[in-house]
This record gives C-alpha cells, structure tokens and sequence, in this order.
C-alpha cells in the first residue's frame, strides 16, 4: 500500500491537507499546463487557494523561458500572477553566477547551450554571455571550426562559465564550443538535469538529455540551479522569506519537485498525475521518494 494519501474526492481530507500552508510552491509543465493546454480546473484552484489568502510561487526547470516571458504565458492562459511570483531555473542560474560564484572580471563571462529565456535572466543580473541564440551557431561544423578551436582563435578569453540548459538548436557545433571551454577550466554548471520534458501530453528529450554529451565527454556532472537542487530552495527561502515548515511543494515529477520538497524539509509535498510520474511508481513501501499526498489532477483540490 502506498505511503501517500488519496486526495482526490476527499474534501475534508483536502481542507485539512490545505490549512497547514501558507506557501504553496508549483511546478508548471505537467502540473498547470501541457504546453498550451491547460489542466481542466486549474484556473479555479489557485483562485481558490488566493482567496484562503495562501502565497503561490511558481517554480520551475525549464529554461527556455524568463520569468517575463512566463508572465505573458500566465495572461494568455487567463491566470492573474505576477512576474515576481516566478522563480525558474534559468533566473536560479543568473543569480547563482552573478551572487554567487562572483568571478572576477574579465574571466565573468558565460558560453550559454539554451534558449533566449537564460539569456535574458543573464542580462537582468548584468552577467555577459555568448553563444545561446547566436545565428552564426546554427549550421554543421566545418575543418575551419575544428582548428580554431584546437589553437583557440575561435574562443573568447574572457568565459569563465558553461551553463548548459534546454537548447531546441543544438548541434555538434555548439557542444564542440561547451567542451572546449570545459577543457580551458570553465565553471560547469546546469539550469537543471530534468530528462524529459512534458509536452503536448507526452514527454520529450530534457536539459538533461541534451546536456549528456556534455556530462560523457568531460566526465564530470555540472552543478544544477534547478530542482532538486537546494541551492535553488535556499535562493527562493531567502527570497520570499518563506517558513519551510508552512510550506508545500506541487509537482508531477519525483525525481525533481517531490525530492526538492523532501530534501528541503518543506511542510509537505503534492503529486499530481498530469505529468511525468504515473501512480504505480509511488506504490508500495520500498519507494524512496513518497509524497506526502497526491491527486489526479490540480482541479481536484477544489473538491
């Protein structure tokens, strides 16, 4: 028997489940939406859970996006939010090289395998990077490349960084870049390792797939900003000065949200089963990582 509790048409099992919170912590892919479709009720939840006067922080792994660019995504579903309510891991990443690792300049700078979201968290922290969007990395490598990045006429001096997230471009040229700079002493570091990401109800290769060629060529796993990483749940406690204890993390995926709400020892953890985990795997008491409860989906908290 499972050790997590079936909530789903438990309405007094939900409002007990409910009260013990005042922060609720969401994923987005899988748990709010797949891709343009929204989950059914979802809307009508975290109206609800406003109207109980609980705090809603949107957490989530995927880098493509800004916290501005998921702003636009919330208007376009219908959902009131605010930008400052989102804490993805590409803004997880900025901070962590802006605040964190403080790297003297001009050794500062960050060769990016991802999309526009990482770039435009970079510039909000004032972090200089290239490659990420760059047009001129978009092809098939040539002998010129492979020689100007043997002798290092194709390199910037000044990349300190290789931060690798979810790239929708990429290509032998750009990962022959990452790796060579990885090989000079760059600082190797992950918007997240998520293997799949759910998409247009189903799933598709993650940041972490694409960064395995990565992972396999320079031996070595990047330090990752996104969930599980507690690097990433300490930023968001410092941020809204949250109480763990009050706190609980909603996710589809265990290896990720689930794990990141245990290992933060936040107040309790919520699966829903719109996404990447399905129920056999929380099943039976051998499994490692349990949440506290789970329901079909997001709607069903509205009992």
């Amino acid at each position: 028997m499972s050790r997590a509790k079936y909530l789903t048409g438990d309405k007094e099992g939900i409002e007990e489940f409910l009260a013990r919170f005042d922060t609720f912590l969401f994923d987005c892919d899988g748990v709010l939406w797949s891709g343009d479709h929204m989950f059914p009720g979802t809307k009508e939840t975290l109206e609800m859970l406003r109207a109980k006067d609980k705090r809603l922080v949107f957490v989530t792994n995927n880098s493509t996006k800004s916290r501005a660019d998921y702003k636009k995504k919330f208007d376009k579903m219908g959902i009131p939010s605010d930008v400052e309510e989102v804490f993805g891991s590409a803004y997880s990443a900025a901070i962590y090289v802006s605040r964190i690792l403080k790297l003297p300049s001009p050794k500062n700078k960050v060769y990016v395998l991802g999309e526009a979201g990482i770039e435009t968290e970079l510039d909000s922290e004032n972090v200089p990077h290239i490659g990420g969007t760059d047009p001129s990395l978009r092809r098939d490598i040539t002998q010129a490349d492979f020689d100007g990045l043997a002798d290092g006429s194709l390199l910037d001096p000044d990349v300190g960084v290789v931060l690798s997230g979810l790239d929708f471009h990429v290509n032998y040229l750009k990962l022959a870049h990452a790796f060579t700079y990885l090989r000079k002493g760059a600082v190797f570091l992950a918007t997240n390792t998520d293997s799949t990401l759910p998409m247009s109800h189903t799933l598709f290769l993650g940041a972490g797939a694409i960064g395995s060629p990565l992972v396999t060529a320079y031996g070595k796993d990047p330090v990752a900003l996104g969930k599980p990483s507690q690097a990433m749940m300490d930023a968001i406690e410092g941020k809204f000065k949250l109480d763990r204890n009050r706190t609980c993390m909603v996710g589809d995926r265990l290896n990720t949200d689930i794990q990141f709400g245990i290992e933060g020892g936040l107040g309790g953890t919520l699966l829903v089963l719109t996404g990447v985990t399905q129920k056999e795997e929380i099943m039976g008491e051998d499994k490692v990582v349990v949440p506290s409860v789970y329901v079909d989906k997001l709607g069903d908290l509205l009992g």
